[in-house]
């Protein structure tokens, strides 16, 4: 572990974190950045991209977001990049160590033109063009 938080300081200007459900402070006094935020929010080609881990936040409970924003989250640990009814899009990067209902271990970029869903050895799973 403190080679894990020791590699995770060294990148703290890198790092956004929202808090998930299985949380601690401990996790905040030893990090030098902070991880105890209930969501984080990105403009990103006049998209609003609000980030949240989804145990409160999530397609069943929406926060105020409007056709074209883009809601992350990964709580379910259950990958998935889906347009919902109401014009949001919602971005799941599933889980890089507990994956569950058979998706890949897999994460998420975002680079100007595309939000993408990778799996572990950097293959391409789904992309979806902003």
């Amino acid at each position: 572990p403190k080679g894990v938080i020791a590699l995770l300081n060294g990148m703290e200007d890198e790092i956004l974190c929202v808090r998930g459900n299985c949380e601690a402070e401990v996790d905040d006094m030893v990090l030098s950045f902070p991880v105890l935020a209930e969501y984080a929010i990105l403009y990103h080609k006049e998209r609003l991209f609000f980030l949240t881990h989804g145990h409160k936040l999530n397609p069943d409970n929406l926060p105020k977001l409007k056709k074209g924003d883009v809601l992350f989250n990964g709580h379910t640990h259950v990958s998935k990049i889906e347009e919902l009814e109401n014009g949001i899009l919602y971005v799941n990067p599933g889980s890089v160590s507990i994956p569950k209902e058979n998706t890949p271990r897999g994460y998420v970029t975002v680079d100007d033109n595309a939000i993408i869903h990778k799996d572990l050895s950097g293959s391409i799973l789904e992309e979806y063009t902003i």
